[in-house]
């Protein structure tokens, strides 16, 4: 069978709760800027060396530069007041051209958001500083696929990576809005633009058989992030984003009929594990997700979208759980 399906191009809601728990996996990104706290002299951010945050920011883009349904939306919830302190969606695609000209495309586009909360004085006075950062990016790929058998692709991938961390300060008119530090210029309503560059190296298994299908691939990823440019200069960051990633499908009839196809369900298993910047920096190094669902075939009729399924996932690692609901559609 050609790769001709777009295989990943999907929308999804995914919630991961788990109390008091979250507050532990949301505290890694503060506290670790924290450890090396700054004098507390006039017109300072306590515990704020902005440069160890936007590496931290950089270091979540990375969960949104490769295709990966572990994480393609995820919340985590501060397990003290409920709001979040994180949050991603990620929307993407790939896709081979044909088996006689096999070239491997893949996009995605992602939003993020941090709200970390710093603590200024000017020597007399402390105030909270609640931040928002945003984080927008893209990533596009190009490979080559070398059949290793009829049913068995191994794919190199290059990628490229851009994207923009901007951060909104909402302080009002307070004792800091003459201040001309660069940290605090930053913070508020600064900006970081960001590139990325590396690849991935894939193996991708298709077995079609008329009662069923399976699909498999197995993909590592290195891609480095920098930032450059930006409305502080001396506020730079940099991300190193390393995965190993398993990605499973099985799909077969159910005995219902619709749109004159079978209804298939589809049971789906997926494991991501972290190194590099990525590691522990949302508190886990590794996600697990397991999901079922039913998948409407319309290929009959002359339309676009060939396949659509509906996915239940339920999400899973150290510290974090939470379920899912998924869209997903083939061309």
């Amino acid at each position: 069978m050609t790769n001709t399906n777009v295989r990943w191009p999907q929308l999804c809601i995914t919630l991961v709760k788990s109390g008091a728990a979250m507050l532990a996996a949301v505290l890694p990104l503060q506290t670790h800027a924290q450890s090396v706290p700054d004098q507390l002299t006039n017109r300072t951010v306590i515990g704020g060396n902005i440069k160890q945050h936007a590496d931290a920011v950089l270091s979540i883009m990375t969960y949104t530069t490769v295709p990966d349904v572990t994480t393609s939306s995820l919340s985590i919830n501060n397990g003290a007041t409920g709001n979040p302190g994180f949050g991603q969606t990620q929307l993407g695609g790939g896709f081979t051209l044909s088996r006689t000209f096999p070239l491997y495309m893949e996009g995605t586009l992602a939003y993020s958001r941090y709200d970390p909360t710093f603590i200024a004085t000017d020597g007399a006075e402390q105030r909270a500083l609640p931040t928002r950062w945003n984080t927008f990016s893209g990533t596009v790929g190009l490979g080559w696929d070398f059949r290793i058998t009829n049913e068995l692709v191994f794919r190199p991938i290059i990628n490229g990576t851009i994207g923009r961390v901007s951060s909104d300060l909402r302080v009002g008119q307070t004792l800091f809005n003459h201040v001309t530090d660069s940290n605090l210029q930053f913070l508020n309503n600064g900006y970081l633009d960001a590139y990325g560059y590396g690849g991935s190296l894939m193996l991708d298994y298709e077995h079609y058989r008329e009662n069923y299908e399976i699909d498999a691939e197995l993909r590592a990823t290195d891609i480095y992030l920098r930032s450059f440019g930006g409305s502080a200069q001396a506020v730079q960051g940099s991300a190193l984003a390393q995965q190993v990633s398993l990605w499973t499908r099985w799909r077969a009839p159910t005995g219902w009929h619709a749109l004159d196809k079978p209804v298939r369900y589809v049971l789906e298993f997926a494991y991501s594990h972290y190194f590099g910047d990525s590691a522990g920096v949302l508190g886990f190094n590794e996600l697990t997700s397991l999901g079922v669902g039913l998948e409407l075939d319309s290929s009959t009729y002359p339309i676009i979208i060939t396949r659509t399924r509906a996915m239940v996932r339920y999400v899973f690692g150290h510290n974090v759980h939470g379920v899912s609901f998924g869209l997903a559609v083939s061309f």
